[in-house]
């Protein structure tokens, strides 16, 4: 245990006082809620004579306290939002004994702590919605303050920002950073905008092993671990694609999945061992037709999440109305570079890169030398959203090769605030091509690949029983949400990013 803060002493013996006067800081029982802040200050402003009569039960922590001789004020912050309460000693202590109100409320409950109210709500002289208190009981009692965030005619202009603290202790960011909390209630919006599009399609949700023997689906290098009864490797899975697939063969029309996904790499503002991607595969569809789906849906989580397709990201207003602008991959590099390497052969890619000062090295294929001056030089110029299309047969060994391009497949990417959104394919249902595609796989890992996909002999069992054409798409939910928040970091839209772990000693 951490030595205790002067603030954090003080605390416990005022827990010791109040089990001294028989008040249990924690008590078992239910308090019933019939409101909450915000529903009061919106149905209030409409409509006082709502509450005419009306007895408001409502709970939450103390954020502040004025204490005014016999009368004080305090603001009761719940899951909604704050609303100021008032106070009266000789009204919460009708009876002589007013050791309640002097005592417990001026002295014993502490900012931070939570209580439960009874009382009917008013407007103070000042015109400030408020609930006069009738009556008062601890709920919860806090041990450590919270940080001290200032606060002006009701907003707060000095909300803590230490990333550290945030990051590490949400709880406390959460409590005094409303801004923060807004930002995940906005995700929650966007998975039930996706969710409902999706199922308004009637594609079915399923849910596939995290646990795989074999990884696969991506480019990626996998956590691994060991399970004992069975004595064998185990690995997270870094997509769910393959499995999404063998339900595809095994007779769904769509199916998709939220998925938790892990990969075992370097972490920054747009990368966390742990995200989420929701993945869907629909068959008798291609590319074209799921690039259609992409820019329908997610202007649709604009509008749910927002309220418009316009949407400010740091310096930049990024609008989602469909449609997008669409590039193929070759396009694309030579629009930005003036470069056009769509014939290049691996040598002629090396010394192109060179000139360019991308950095590549012996281990690279031409797939991935491709991808890297996609990387330096176009994406960061990529703001609004823009599909990248056909990309090198290299670059991806689960996509269908293009039906009128030789050495390319049907893939897109969809970019936006120059970072890669989402990824879709034609998906490749050619067991012998697929087999070969892994067996080139398998080549560039002997070389030093360490993201290099395996071969899953089940899944090529499984396309040998025959997979109709069909249309993959994974999405990064992580990543829309920071856009569709203006978040800057993926931290900031992840509750609990992963972070080294704290020293208690």
């Amino acid at each position: 245990m951490t030595q205790l803060s002067e603030h954090e002493i003080i605390r416990r013996q005022t827990l010791t006082e109040l089990e001294q006067l028989g008040i249990n800081p924690y008590p078992a029982e239910t308090f019933e809620i019939n409101d909450t802040s915000k529903q009061i200050a919106e149905l209030y402003q409409q409509n006082t004579a709502a509450y005419d009569g009306k007895t408001i039960s409502i709970a939450g922590r103390i954020m502040s306290k004025r204490i005014m001789g016999s009368a004080s004020f305090a603001v009761l912050q719940d899951s909604q939002g704050r609303i100021q309460l008032y106070i009266s000693r000789d009204e919460l202590c009708p009876a002589e004994d007013k050791t309640f109100y002097n005592t417990v409320f001026k002295k014993l409950i502490d900012l931070g702590d939570f209580v439960g109210i009874t009382g009917y709500v008013f407007r103070t002289k000042t015109g400030e919605i408020s609930i006069h208190v009738q009556s008062l009981r601890l709920l919860s009692k806090s041990l450590k303050p919270l940080p001290v965030v200032k606060e002006k005619e009701g907003e707060l202009f000095d909300a803590v920002t230490d990333p550290e603290l945030r990051y590490r202790q949400r709880y406390v960011d959460l409590n005094i950073n409303p801004a923060s909390k807004e930002v995940f209630i906005k995700r929650t919006k966007l998975v039930n905008s996706i969710r409902e599009y999706l199922n308004a399609k009637e594609y079915l949700e399923v849910e596939t092993p995290i646990l795989q023997p074999i990884y696969g689906g991506a480019a990626a290098r996998p956590f691994k671990t060991h399970h004992n009864t069975l004595d064998m490797p185990l690995y997270l899975r870094i997509a769910n694609e393959l499995y999404l697939k063998r339900l595809i063969v095994g007779g769904f029309d769509g199916v998709y999945e939220f998925s938790k996904d892990f990969r075992n790499e370097g972490m920054d503002r747009t990368h966390n061992p742990e995200f989420t991607q929701m993945e869907l595969y629909v068959a008798y569809k291609d590319y074209y037709w799921m690039m259609d789906l992409v820019e329908e849906m997610v202007e649709k989580v604009a509008i749910d999440v927002n309220g418009t397709t316009e949407v400010q990201v740091g310096q930049h207003v990024i609008n989602f109305k469909r449609p997008w602008k669409r590039y193929t991959m070759f396009e694309a590099i030579k629009e930005y570079t003036g470069v056009d390497i769509s014939e290049m052969d691996e040598a002629q890619l090396r010394l192109t890169a060179h000139d360019l000062k991308v950095t590549i090295d012996h281990t690279m294929g031409k797939g991935k030398i491709i991808d890297e001056i996609f990387g330096e030089h176009v994406e960061p110029k990529l703001i609004q959203p823009t599909f990248i299309t056909d990309y090198p047969l290299e670059m991806s060994p689960l996509a269908k090769k293009h039906r009128n391009r030789p050495g390319l497949v049907e893939r897109f990417e969809a970019i936006c605030n120059a970072k890669e959104l989402c990824n879709s394919f034609s998906e490749l249902n050619d067991p012998i091509d697929q087999r070969k595609r892994f067996e080139e796989q398998v080549e560039l890992g002997k070389r030093g690949d360490e993201e290099a996909m395996v071969l899953d002999e089940d899944f090529l069992r499984a396309l040998e029983y025959g997979m109709p054409p069909t249309a993959g798409l994974g999405i990064g939910i992580d990543r829309l949400s920071m856009i569709m928040t203006n978040s800057h970091s993926i931290q900031d839209v992840l509750f609990f990013p992963q972070m080294k772990p704290e020293r208690f000693d």
